[in-house]
């Protein structure tokens, strides 16, 4: 039964030792596709390289998709996952920030590190900034965990705000996949021409 922490002890060699692997294995997935250079990764704010998207929007359409197969075989206890609390105001100020850093450092938090693995001096300034963010969060903004908490609405995903069923929404999902798939190829093919030459 998954997820399988919830049948299987594990000690804490074992998770760290798995946590070592899965983020080898993601950080290596990340470099081979690109992702640990700022050029490729802001492309998509100028429209003519949307691959960070279609790569993205893909993999939570197929663990979306994955998810609901599992459960519906009877392999998965949906309960057993974390659900972060949704906190409206807090998630969109997250967001905000989240993405202005994106724009002007070239980097998410996981393709910095890739790009840290493979030596780029950029990619390990953008990973010190974001370090002394978390410690500036961590340690000199009291009050902002009460914030949060107070915001807090609790779980909450489409099918309990809908009634609709993970099914439908998954299939909804898809179908927009390929829908957004096709027009973030018409958006390349448009803005083709303004890209920068080598």
């Amino acid at each position: 039964m998954l997820p399988l922490s919830s049948t299987i002890e594990f000690s804490t060699a074992a998770s760290l030792g798995l946590a070592l692997l899965l983020g080898l294995g993601f950080g290596f997935c990340l470099e081979r596709a690109g992702f640990g250079s700022a050029r490729k990764l802001t492309a998509v704010f100028y429209l003519w390289d949307m691959a960070v998207v279609k790569v993205m929007f893909t993999a939570i359409v197929t663990a979306m998709v994955g998810l609901f197969l599992l459960s519906t075989l009877g392999l998965m206890d949906l309960s057993e996952l974390y659900i972060e609390p949704t906190s409206l105001a807090a998630q969109a100020l997250g967001g905000l920030v989240f993405g202005a850093g994106f724009i002007v450092g070239g980097y998410c938090p996981g393709t910095s590190i890739a790009a840290l693995a493979t030596g780029r001096k950029d990619g390990m300034t953008f990973a010190l900034g974001m370090l002394a963010g978390v410690t500036v969060y961590a340690e000199f903004t009291p009050g902002i965990e009460a914030w949060i908490k107070e915001g807090s609405v609790g779980e909450l995903t489409l099918p309990m705000l809908t009634g609709v069923g993970m099914g439908w929404w998954a299939l909804a999902f898809v179908a927009f996949l390929v829908f957004a798939g096709w027009g973030m190829g018409r958006l390349e093919q448009r803005f083709a021409g303004l890209r920068p030459q080598p």
